[in-house]
């Protein structure tokens, strides 16, 4: 499943991607560092290449509980989004996280990511809610979500290991049928 707005897209993140990803997360480690998880002392240093780490994201979205993708810019691999969490059953939502490239940050990529996917799991997968959970200090996820119309629910103190430590974040959700047009209503014209 791939899925388009003007220059946006978002498609499957597959092994094809290994060089792109790992020159991306090379190149905007000092970008991504302050956002990016971590795991905490307890869990060990555990090495994870391109190839196992994808094996492993493959599985999950198998089994129904993930949905990792690649953000692009006319095509070329810009970034990732990644649906965790998928709970089915009475409950019906998931969680979404994402870096862009610092190079294309400020052109709308995330903003319009996020508004394709959340439309394709609200109408495909005919979820309920979607959930994201931002740092506080993190402006350009804050934007996303308030281009976007998602509600904040609360803060969840030390959610995520993070740069090093457990950090609080501010939750944020959208539930179906809020936007009767999706989201991707919401955004300018491409």
């Amino acid at each position: 499943m791939s899925l388009r707005h003007g220059h946006v897209g978002v498609r499957p993140l597959g092994r094809r991607d290994a060089s792109t990803w790992q020159r991306l997360r090379r190149d905007n480690a000092a970008w991504l560092g302050p956002w990016e998880a971590t795991l905490p002392p307890e869990a060990g240093r555990p090495t994870m290449s391109y190839r196992a780490m994808i094996g492993a994201m493959r599985r999950r979205a198998r089994a129904g509980h993930s949905m990792p993708f690649a953000l692009t810019w006319d095509g070329e691999m810009v970034g990732q989004l990644t649906v965790n969490g998928i709970s089915w059953g009475s409950a019906r939502w998931a969680s979404l996280g994402y870096w862009v490239a610092q190079s294309h940050a400020g052109r709308g990529i995330t903003t319009t990511g996020v508004a394709l996917v959340c439309d394709h799991l609200f109408t495909a997968l005919q979820l309920h809610r979607v959930e994201i959970a931002i740092r506080p200090e993190n402006q350009a996820s804050l934007r996303v979500v308030e281009k976007l119309g998602f509600t904040e629910v609360g803060t969840a103190p030390g959610f995520l290991h993070i740069a090093g430590d457990w950090r609080d974040h501010r939750i944020f959700q959208r539930l179906s049928g809020e936007v009767p047009g999706g989201l991707v209503s919401l955004l300018p014209p491409p």
